[in-house]
């Protein structure tokens, strides 16, 4: 499998996140096709955002993404922007939210992913030539 990198004027960069975001009161709500209308509203997000949905999938109670995204955009900021849209097209088609106007408890769970393991990183680092005193 070969990486391919995030290439932009300053910078290489390849940051991946699991991300799971959990219905309010944790209700099971969605079905199928909500999961789908869900999983829609990410990849039209991340299409205006610049961030790829790598996989998705989900539970009666919450969905999972995993997630490739530029070094300028914060967690949060993808994470409110998510939820944000999801929650409000999921109302405008006529799915019952778990909570008056909330579909989407206020956590998240995300994780970045992906890469060496971090002992394969230590050691790669210990090994690194310091320059020469002088």
């Amino acid at each position: 499998m070969t990486t391919i990198y995030r290439r932009e004027r300053h910078s290489v960069t390849e940051v991946k996140m699991h991300l799971v975001c959990i219905t309010k009161y944790r209700r099971s709500v969605f079905t199928s096709d909500s999961l789908d209308l869900i999983e829609t509203s990410f990849r039209d997000v991340a299409q205006k955002m610049n961030f790829q949905v790598l996989e998705f999938n989900g539970e009666g109670d919450r969905v999972h993404a995993l997630i490739e995204y530029p070094p300028k955009l914060s967690i949060s900021q993808i994470v409110n922007a998510l939820k944000g849209v999801s929650s409000r097209r999921y109302g405008q088609a006529g799915h019952e939210k778990p909570h008056k106007e909330a579909l989407w408890s206020p956590s998240y769970f995300a994780v970045s992913v992906g890469g060496a393991p971090l002992e394969v990183l230590k050691e790669y680092i210990r090994n690194q030539e310091k320059p020469a005193t002088e």
